[in-house]
């Protein structure tokens, strides 16, 4: 008794605002044909940028207002999709939401050009105050929980800072309870360390807040650490007491630092990522 099966996963309807994916499958036996479809469709919304902040020549942060007739809500660790003008098979990028919940219908993206993309160039070559971007419903999973009930090390690159921003200045505003925090934040250089003066700020106005920059070249006038963010965390966490461990950044970094926190003894359910590729 044969079996074909036939599935079509990137079919792509635009339409009022709406990104539609649909998701057929086909099976055929000797007497009997089931068609099952599933559609997930996700709403984009034409938001305003208000404000862009240009933290060096290759990050830019981008202050976006969604319209204030739309409801729009997040969990500290979410991103959106931006569905944007390029030539490419797939336009939609994703970028992690850096800034805490608001009333406001405000949020900030902070976005490092690739020169050798698609998505950012245009970002950064195009998009002036002012201008519009197609902005997808809030997305994701990578949030703290209700309670927290344990230590957090928060351990990123780069642009993965964001959602770590979001999530304290979220515990800050509305001053959750919670236990020690600790961040390690890996650069080269010390004018590559995003909010570093508001990082080192909050130090003191988040109770057991510990922010740990690490530069991996040569500084001659730093007196932080050195290297890569690896030692440091294993270091810090050698006892194995309780904690939870979120990780955001390159996948190169994510996966090592996957393997090496399992290898200190800690489960993978101790460890949530976000992968930027």
């Amino acid at each position: 008794m044969g079996v074909i099966a036939a599935k079509v996963t990137s079919l792509r309807v635009l339409k009022e605002k709406q990104f539609t994916r649909i998701h057929i499958g086909i099976v055929f036996d000797k007497l009997l044909m089931t068609i099952k479809i599933k559609v997930v469709t996700r709403k984009y919304y034409h938001c305003q940028v208000v404000n862009i902040i240009s933290e060096s020549d290759l990050v830019k942060r981008y202050i976006i207002k969604v319209p204030d007739e739309i409801p729009f809500s997040f969990n500290p660790g979410q991103f959106v999709m931006l569905d944007l003008p390029i030539d490419s098979k797939y336009t939609n990028r994703s970028y992690s939401i850096a800034s805490p919940p608001s009333d406001d219908n405000t949020f900030e993206l902070v976005i490092s050009i690739n020169p050798a993309g698609l998505g950012t160039p245009y970002l950064f070559h195009n998009i002036t105050v002012g201008s519009f971007l197609k902005v997808s419903e809030v997305l994701g999973k990578f949030h703290l929980p209700y309670v927290i009930d344990t230590e957090l090390c928060f351990i990123c690159t780069g642009t993965g800072i964001a959602p770590f921003r979001s999530m304290l200045l979220n515990i800050h505003d509305k001053n959750i309870p919670h236990k020690n925090i600790t961040m390690i934040f890996g650069n080269r250089f010390i004018k590559d360390i995003l909010y570093y003066s508001e990082m080192e700020a909050l130090q003191d106005k988040i109770q057991g807040f510990k922010f740990i920059p690490v530069l991996s070249r040569d500084n001659p006038e730093w007196q932080g650490r050195r290297g890569y963010v690896h030692p440091v965390y294993e270091e810090l966490f050698a006892d194995k007491r309780p904690a939870q461990f979120y990780l955001c950044g390159w996948a190169e970094m994510l996966h090592e630092a996957r393997r090496r926190i399992e290898a200190m003894g800690y489960e993978r359910m101790n460890i949530k990522f976000e992968i930027y590729d």
